[in-house]
């Protein structure tokens, strides 16, 4: 029986624009948002009138700043009439609207669209932003208990370290190899080196996690423009995204299988890797998701770029610095880049076309061919992974 060939998906990437991460005091949510999507068509040299669709990633505006209907925000900004809407995923938010606008052009539906991530997060209390985005657990059995996230990534870290022997030591690597990117990174919300020291000294926010283990509050905007594979050509895209991948498991921690991996970013990374026709050996580097240092453990080994409970060795031997065989975070990932929950999926597909269009500056990957981008919401209730291929 002759199999069907399956054919690789490719949408161009043809323009990228972001913010610069932090405590952005003189803009606010619409005008974050503005300032990517311009950056943006800049980028991509196109008129905003060209585009078909547009999908923005928000999970707290509603709560942090009063605004939902961001969908019409979006459209607003570049005076346009055109489909557009918000898409809410918790943390994993803007790689859905990522993961939307292939959909819409695969579809037939747009031939170009824009694909958007945004949060306002330092206008209310460390309090107020804390219950915020606990609604991306298990409000029922986690938050209503006095879970944070700090503490559900806290017991995954103690689980990991006690079955598979991580010293503490070796997760604070994981902290300093991102500010080491993340000081040669001018969009960073953190633009500084640190040590093992500091981060084993800082703050204990819950045992083991100190401070320096966990991602900030950030202000924030990214967009990408995508463009159907005849049209990106045209325009001469060198970057395109040729597998998507999408997987959920349970909002609480005491309903998953096992704490030791998390399921859903396997089963999405398995899922983009058939896609696009590679395997874990072929990827160049990947941006990851690490809202706590122990967040990009599990994803290396969700990623297949380590065997499960081996991920220390990658880190001892200082493997994953953009120098390294296997880079990861080279932007300095969600702990030194900053982490605008809904802009992180869309910064981290910025930085994989920027490695390979070669513009990673003092932290570009050396003769890059294929990047990850895996993003994560809550604990590990949504995973989506994208691989993104240099076509020129």
């Amino acid at each position: 029986m002759r199999m069907k060939r399956v054919d690789i998906m490719k949408v161009g990437v043809i323009g990228i624009g972001i913010t610069k991460f932090g405590e952005i005091w003189e803009q606010g949510l619409r005008e974050l948002l503005l300032d990517a999507q311009l950056r943006a068509l800049n980028d991509a040299k196109i008129d905003a009138k060209q585009i078909d669709s547009l999908f923005t990633g928000n999970m707290i505006a509603g709560l942090a700043s009063g605004q939902l209907h961001i969908g019409a925000m979006a459209a607003e900004n570049l005076n346009l009439n055109k489909p557009s809407v918000r898409v809410e995923g918790a943390c994993a938010s803007g790689s859905l609207a990522l993961r939307q606008g292939i959909a819409a052009i695969e579809s037939g539906s747009a031939d170009i669209v824009m694909a958007s991530g945004v949060e306002k997060m330092t206008d209310i209390s460390t309090e107020q932003v804390t219950t915020a985005l606990m609604g991306a657990g298990d409000e029922e059995l986690e938050g209503f208990n006095g879970l944070t996230f700090p503490g559900l990534y806290a017991l995954l870290a103690s689980a990991y370290m006690k079955e598979y022997g991580l010293k503490r030591e070796v997760l604070a690597e994981v902290s300093v190899k991102n500010h080491f990117h993340g000081a040669r990174n001018p969009y960073a919300q953190y633009q500084s080196e640190i040590t093992v020291d500091t981060v084993l000294n800082s703050t204990m926010v819950a045992d083991p996690l100190t401070l320096f283990d966990c991602s900030p509050i950030t202000d924030g905007a990214a967009s990408i423009i995508l463009a159907s594979e005849k049209t990106a050509k045209k325009m001469g895209a060198e970057v395109y995204i040729t597998g998507s991948g999408l997987a959920t498991d349970t909002l609480s921690l005491a309903r998953r299988k096992s704490l030791l991996r998390l399921d859903a970013g396997i089963n999405a990374a398995q899922s983009a890797y058939k896609q696009a026709g590679i395997t874990a050996k072929d990827v160049s580097f990947a941006e990851v998701h690490d809202c706590f240092s122990i967040a990009e453990i599990y994803a290396v080994e969700a990623l297949g770029l380590a065997k499960q409970g081996e991920a220390a060795q990658l880190y001892t031997s200082k493997q994953t610095y953009f120098d390294g065989k296997k880079p990861v975070n080279t932007s300095g990932g969600l702990k030194a880049c900053g982490h605008p929950v809904a802009a992180t999926g869309i910064k981290q597909a910025i930085e994989a076309t920027m490695q390979l269009r070669g513009e990673g500056g003092k932290r570009q990957v050396k003769g890059a061919t294929t990047g990850v981008t895996y993003n994560v919401g809550g604990s590990g209730g949504t995973a989506c992974v994208h691989v993104f291929k240099k076509m020129k």
